[in-house]
C-alpha cells in the first residue's frame, strides 16, 4: 500500500477531504483554495523517490502550469511536462499514442507519477496513459474545470473516444490523490463552470433530494464562484461518487447510477462529432431532461417534475432541448437511437437507462425498447419551448 500523503491539510480548515474508500488502493479527495501552488507538498507521501510528469493543455498550462513546477521545489522532481491542445476532440487515438510517447521519452518509471492538470479531457487521457505504461503507473488528478472537480477526476474511469461512441476505449484505473483547487475556477469561461453545473445538479437529481434544493437556492452563487457554495457543491458531489465507487468500483450495479442523462447526452455528443457545439455537461443537462420527461411519460414520476428541472437548467443557462444545439444538420430519431446503442453499458443488447421516481431518486432499468425510446426521441426533436413547462 502506498503511503498517504502527510499533509498539513489534515488541520487546515479550509480544505476538505472526501476519502475514496477502495481497500490497499484508498486515496484522498482534497478541495479548497491555493492547492496547486501546495501540490509538491500535498503529493509529498506518494512521491517517495519518485518524480512528476505533467500532462496539460494549451489553455490550462499557460494559467497553472508554472506555480504547479513552482511546487515541486526543484526541476530534479521533474520529468518533463506534455502540452495538448483543449478540446473534447483531443481525447482520441492520435492524442492517447502521442501522451504515451511523451511518457516514454521522458523515461517515467513505476516509482513516479503522472500528474493530469486539467479538466475531463486530459484526466482521462493522462490516466489512460498512465493505466497502460510500463503496465501501469501512478497517476494525481489536478482538475482545472469543475465538471472534472465533482465527477471525472474521481472514480477511476480513464479513456477515449472512437468513431464509434465516447470512452469506449479505457480502463479502471485510479488515481494516487485528487487535488481540487477551488481558486482555478476563477479563471473557467463562464460556459464551461454552466457546463460543469449540470454535472453537480445530477448528483441532487440521482439521490439527493435536500441537495438539489439547496441547489435551487444557490445556484446563481455557485456560478457566480462564491467560495463556500463551490466548496459545498464540489464536496457534496464527490461524497456522493466515493460512496458510489467504494460499492461498486466498475459498475457491474448501482455506478450506473452516476450516467444519469448519459446514455442520451454520449449520442448527442456523438451526433454533434464531439465538437463545441455541445460541451459535455451541456448534452448530460439536455440528457437529465429526456430521461425525467421519458419517466414522467412511462408514469415513474409525479407529472410537473420534468418542467422543474428543465426550468432550473434554463435558468442557469443551460441547454434543455435538442433543438437547442446549434447543430449543422437536423437530428433524426433513428440515428440518435443507433448513436445510443454504443453505451458501454447495453447488455445482451438491452439498453441501461437511468429514470427516476422524483427528484432525487433515480433508478436502474434495461425494460425500455426501441418502440418506445424511438417515437419519444420524434416528439423530443419537435418540442418547442412551451411545451416545456
Amino acid at each position: 500500500m502506498m503511503a498517504r500523503p502527510t499533509v498539513s491539510a489534515a488541520t487546515d480548515t479550509a480544505i476538505a477531504r472526501v476519502p475514496v474508500e477502495l481497500g490497499s488502493r484508498r486515496y484522498d479527495v482534497l478541495i479548497g483554495p491555493g492547492l496547486v501552488e501546495r501540490a509538491g507538498e500535498l503529493m509529498a507521501g506518494q512521491l517517495g523517490g519518485g518524480q512528476v510528469f505533467v500532462v496539460t493543455d494549451e489553455h490550462v498550462g499557460p494559467a497553472h502550469l508554472a506555480p504547479l513546477l513552482g511546487s515541486l521545489g526543484g526541476d530534479g522532481r521533474l520529468r518533463g511536462t506534455f502540452t495538448l491542445p483543449a478540446g473534447e476532440a483531443t481525447k482520441g487515438y492520435e492524442s492517447f499514442v502521442a501522451v504515451c510517447d511523451a511518457v516514454l521519452d521522458a523515461k517515467v518509471e513505476r516509482g513516479d507519477i503522472v500528474v493530469a492538470l486539467g479538466g475531463g479531457v486530459i484526466g482521462d487521457l493522462a490516466g489512460f496513459a498512465a493505466a497502460v505504461v510500463r503496465r501501469g503507473v501512478r497517476f494525481v488528478q489536478v482538475p482545472t474545470s469543475l465538471l472534472a472537480q465533482v465527477d471525472s477526476s474521481v472514480g477511476g474511469k480513464t479513456g477515449i473516444n472512437t468513431r464509434h461512441g465516447k470512452n469506449l476505449v479505457g480502463a479502471f484505473h485510479q488515481p494516487s490523490l485528487v487535488l481540487a483547487d477551488t481558486n482555478v475556477l476563477s479563471t473557467l469561461p463562464d460556459r464551461e463552470m454552466r457546463a460543469g453545473y449540470g454535472e453537480v445538479v445530477k448528483y441532487g437529481l440521482l439521490g439527493d433530494a435536500t441537495f438539489y434544493s439547496w441547489l435551487e437556492d444557490n445556484a446563481g452563487r455557485l456560478l457566480e464562484r462564491d467560495p463556500a457554495a463551490i466548496t459545498h457543491a464540489v464536496k457534496r458531489s464527490v461524497e456522493m461518487k466515493a460512496e458510489i465507487v467504494a460499492r461498486d468500483e466498475t459498475e457491474q450495479g448501482d455506478r450506473a447510477l452516476l450516467n444519469l442523462g448519459h446514455t442520451f447526452g454520449h449520442a448527442l455528443e456523438a451526433w454533434t462529432g464531439y465538437s463545441s457545439r455541445l460541451l459535455h455537461g451541456e448534452g448530460v443537462a439536455i440528457g437529465m431532461c429526456l430521461a425525467f420527461s421519458l419517466s414522467e411519460r412511462l408514469g415513474y414520476c409525479p407529472p410537473q417534475t420534468a418542467a422543474r428541472v428543465a426550468a432550473h437548467l434554463k435558468t442557469h443557462g443551460l441547454p434543455t432541448r435538442i433543438a437547442d444545439i446549434a447543430a449543422d444538420r437536423p437530428a433524426e430519431a433513428d440515428e440518435l437511437f443507433r448513436l445510443m446503442g454504443q453505451d458501454k453499458k447495453v447488455r445482451d443488447g438491452r439498453m441501461t437507462f437511468i429514470m427516476a421516481r422524483g427528484i432525487g431518486e433515480a433508478f436502474i432499468t434495461r425494460d425500455i425498447g426501441p418502440e418506445i425510446v424511438v417515437p419519444f426521441l420524434e416528439q423530443e426533436i419537435v418540442r418547442n419551448d412551451a411545451s416545456v413547462f
